[in-house]
């Protein structure tokens, strides 16, 4: 392997202060954001261009602006400190004593993965166990996790392992109480002239739902909009509204009679619910075990009883 000409390069550590005034296109914001003095990331800049010999920035009133040798030298140091990011979580990545961390949304969390991980501890207790949970960021974090249980409507692409476990499926439930207000023969339209609670990550779905059954989505009573499902489902289960479920997570409260489906047009989505991973990872003791022993589970007891 050809050996690198570090004496090419600027001072290593003055090229944060570089990034980050770059990126802001100012030094103050820069120093506020690496926690440094002004003059700290002016001397960075500094040690910068007596290496390279040119000029980064010039002064604009009382800001800053990139040069033409700057804007050139920019996207080389971001690159780079990415790479050096990726590389650093690839190698996090394979210990096999870290914590398996898990990413997924509030609902899916609530009323899907953490009433299985217990029995997945018992079944795994070599495996060691971080959930992280966020309320609107969809994608897939594979710099702070390992494996996600994730929505995606398309293919994720070619750098991950993609294991489906089951649609993306819309159907209206509410209370007991609720569904005989709506009445025992209700019509999708009927719906219109009740509370519905909408989620602002997905405000088009009820619109979707409705149009899906022929009806323009018109409701005569206000509807209230949330962050999570979560929040949406206690609304249900109070009998305040009527939710828009969008995958199996309330599953228990319909066996047992807490929710209802108060009329039973189902809409089944493009795009999946799946665990997600990088294909680097896909055979990684923690993360095949993981992925395999959750879509058992999704599969049901029979699949479950194959793995555990």
């Amino acid at each position: 392997m050809r050996k690198i000409d570090l004496r090419k390069l600027p001072p290593l550590k003055s090229l944060k202060g570089f990034e980050a005034a770059t990126r802001h296109q100012s030094i103050r914001e820069a120093a506020d954001e690496l926690c440094l003095t002004h003059p700290a990331i002016s001397h960075q800049v500094q040690l910068i261009e007596e290496a390279l010999g040119v000029t980064l920035f010039e002064q604009k009133g009382r800001g800053i602006v990139s040069t033409a040798e700057g804007r050139a030298l920019y996207p080389y140091v971001r690159s780079a400190f990415e790479l050096l990011i990726e590389g650093v979580e690839a190698a996090h990545r394979q210990s096999l004593d870290k914590q398996l961390r898990v990413q997924t949304y509030v609902t899916a969390s609530i009323r899907w993965l953490a009433k299985r991980v217990p029995q997945f501890l018992r079944d795994n207790p070599q495996i060691k166990l971080a959930l992280s949970t966020c309320a609107v960021e969809w994608e897939f974090d594979d710099i702070h996790a390992d494996v996600g249980l994730v929505y995606y409507e398309a293919d994720p692409g070619p750098k991950y392992h993609w294991a489906p476990l089951f649609e993306y499926a819309l159907y209206p439930v509410c209370s007991p109480a609720m569904a005989a207000r709506v009445g025992p023969q209700a019509q999708v339209r009927d719906l219109l002239d009740h509370p519905l609670v909408i989620i602002h990550t997905e405000v088009r779905n009820w619109e979707t739902w409705f149009a899906s059954a022929g009806v323009t989505f018109d409701p005569s009573s206000n509807y209230l909009v949330v962050d999570t499902l979560a929040v949406a489902l206690e609304l249900a289960l109070s009998g305040q509204a009527i939710a828009l479920v969008n995958g199996p997570f309330v599953d228990d409260d319909l066996a047992e009679g807490r929710l209802v489906r108060p009329v039973p047009h189902r809409l089944v989505c493009p795009g999946e619910w799946g665990l997600i991973c990088r294909k680097e990872l896909q055979e990684n003791p923690s993360v095949k075990t993981f992925i395999d022993w959750m879509a058992a589970s999704a599969a049901g007891p029979e699949a479950l009883s194959q793995v555990a």
